[in-house]
């Protein structure tokens, strides 16, 4: 084992930690391992491109380890820093930063430099081939359209060999058409190549699509790493919630729970809410909580909740806007201190129920998609 490797098997992939104060402070740590996609998602300023230059050994950190499939690739601590090219690193870029004198197939060629130059050409038409290309590999890149110019820069990153795959909000350039056919075509990629994958994207719709797991990003500081579906529908605090778009998260007090049944109750204004057990929330304290749309059920008028366990919420319709083939609702709940509460039903049932500003109504907040967080009350301000 040389001075480069990790005691770990190179199918435990990519594991990052580093830490930084400037120029962008990160402290941030994740892993991905051969054959999965992680997604690194947070707003603007988060740290998502540095860690990514982080790992491709364009940015130096201050602090931490960064070893990909079973070779060490910084650490801080003995000062190992290798420079990009040893690192076999393929990354994709937002604006597909192609050299414009060379083709497409010039493009893929350039990046074989350890191969031999007789398998060159032949291992780039692959490529090619591979990402849809066949018959365009004279074509400048001018002569490209977008997605094009895109599967070149994925065909380029490929033809390093690479030990991870970095992409860099790599469809945020094109249209929604395209862009979803080049989500299509990486999903289908990703089968055929046992790499671990990391990919910057802001759209969190694109994140649960692709990824097997979502790491989410605050200020550099990782907050929270799990399944996507995960991240969105349990998230580890306030903060975490609204970074990936919950929209129904409040603060209550825990009154009681009971373990035989399996429910802990909790106060929100003049409602008692009853939410899977969660005793490692200390009775009397506050905490945070949040309920998904999908597990809000509106009543149809004149029938009562069918039990105390569907949490029965008065409200009275703010906002409904039709979405084609649903209506999202925005409704006042004065016996929660009037706060708001979102949710979207079929624009058949709302057509029905008559929903409009002004209408009062009921709903259930269904105790399966009731989760509790640490309370924060600086980021639950309206």
């Amino acid at each position: 084992m040389t001075a480069t490797q990790t005691e770990n098997a190179p199918d435990l992939g990519l594991t990052v930690e580093v830490t930084q104060a400037l120029p962008i402070p990160l402290a941030s740590s994740f892993s991905c391992r051969a054959g999965e996609l992680l997604a690194l998602v947070g707003p603007s300023g988060s740290g998502k491109t540095s860690l990514l230059r982080c790992i491709a050994g364009l940015q130096r950190p201050n602090g931490g380890h960064i070893s990909c499939m079973g070779q060490l690739w910084f650490d801080g601590i003995t000062g190992l820093h290798l420079d990009p090219q040893e690192r076999r690193v393929g990354m994709v870029f937002q604006h597909y930063a192609l050299f414009p004198h060379l083709n497409a197939l010039e493009n893929v060629t350039i990046a074989m430099h350890t191969r031999d130059r007789a398998l060159r050409h032949d291992a780039a038409m692959d490529l090619l081939e591979a990402v849809h290309l066949t018959g365009l590999e004279r074509h400048w890149p001018k002569e490209l359209s977008g997605g094009q110019r895109q599967r070149v820069a994925l065909a380029r990153a490929l033809a390093r060999e690479p030990a991870v795959l970095l992409l860099d909000e790599p469809f945020s350039a094109v249209d929604q058409v395209t862009r979803r056919k080049l989500q299509r075509e990486l999903a289908g990629l990703r089968k055929r190549i046992n790499l671990p994958i990391v990919l910057v994207t802001h759209d969190l719709q694109e994140a649960r699509t692709l990824a097997d797991r979502m790491c989410l990003l605050h200020r550099g500081t990782t907050l929270q790493t799990g399944p996507p579906s995960e991240v969105m529908s349990h998230p580890v605090s306030a903060l975490a919630a609204r970074l990936v778009d919950v929209t129904n998260v409040f603060t209550g007090t825990i009154e009681q729970h009971d373990e035989t049944a399996g429910i802990t109750e909790i106060s929100w204004g003049n409602y008692r809410i009853l939410g899977p057990h969660s005793p490692q929330f200390e009775v009397a304290s506050p905490v945070s909580w949040v309920i998904p749309p999908e597990y809000i059920i509106l009543h149809r008028h004149g029938r009562p909740s069918q039990g105390k366990h569907e949490n029965p919420i008065a409200l009275v319709v703010e906002e409904s806007v039709q979405l084609a083939e649903v209506t999202a609702i925005t409704a006042r709940v004065d016996s929660a201190g009037g706060t708001h509460l979102s949710f979207s039903i079929p624009t058949h049932v709302a057509n029905r129920a008559a929903i409009a500003p002004g209408l009062q109504a009921q709903v259930s907040l269904l105790r399966a998609g009731i989760h509790l967080m640490p309370a924060d009350a600086n980021v639950l301000e309206p």
